[in-house]
């Protein structure tokens, strides 16, 4: 498909550092379209929030702030040692009212794979283990995209990661082995809420916190250099 988009300005955006972008942050809305925009684009709002792309559930992609501005998304986060990530990042709103309740459809899902595809050929520094969801930064905060989101759909296409299946279970620290891969360490965090934003996109069919052997194996199948993820 040939991706549909709309220029549909927000003021809400500021100037980029120096620094390169180098990471993909996917969101869900929780609202509808209209209602979606509408939030991302006031600049009266206390607390202003935005985005470089709102995604529709037809595919059509309206573009809010350009690539080369920074846009207010990602809040309080944190990934590989670094927090504030706004200033380095890409933000996405996929429009769904929940993901854990409401399946991406397949129309919105193609058009997301081609909008991530264009902006990572466009900045070669977001490596796969840097495109993320809102959980993976902000765990305590956020649960987008939720359960249902097409993480595996997407990395068979080049986008992010899904763990090496068959991967024996890691032993050790598990706290270690999420820190080592990019979550934060469990100081301000919880330690069980961290578990959970991994499951949540790793492991969807159980999200308790618990880093029971399956949990453990599947970190082990992000982290074991044969499976290509580091």
């Amino acid at each position: 498909m040939t991706l549909t988009l709309v220029e549909r300005p927000s003021p809400n955006h500021a100037a980029r550092a120096a620094d390169p972008v180098d990471i993909l942050v996917l969101h869900y809305t929780e609202l509808p379209l209209k209602e979606s925009l509408d939030i991302l684009s006031d600049d009266k709002r206390e607390g202003r929030v935005s985005a470089h792309y709102v995604l529709d559930l037809d595919g059509t992609a309206y573009r809010l702030v350009p690539e080369g501005r920074t846009a207010w998304h990602a809040g309080r986060s944190y990934w590989r040692g670094r927090e504030a990530l706004n200033a380095t990042s890409i933000g996405i709103e996929i429009v769904n009212l929940h993901g854990d309740r409401h399946d991406y459809p397949p129309a919105q899902v193609s058009a997301l794979i081609e909008l991530c595809t264009g902006i990572l050929s466009r900045h070669p520094a977001i490596e796969p283990r840097n495109v993320v969801g809102h959980s993976d930064i902000a765990p305590q905060r956020k649960i987008d995209p939720g359960r249902r989101f097409p993480w595996k759909t997407l990395a068979e296409a080049g986008i992010g990661l899904w763990p090496r299946p068959g991967a024996r279970p890691l032993d050790g620290d598990f706290q270690a082995g999420l820190q080592r891969f990019g979550y934060t360490p469990p100081i301000a965090v919880p330690p069980r809420e961290i578990v959970k934003a991994f499951q949540r996109r790793f492991r969807p069919a159980q999200v308790d916190g618990m880093a029971d052997p399956e949990t453990r194996a599947r970190l082990a199948g992000l982290l074991d250099p044969l499976g290509g993820a580091l």
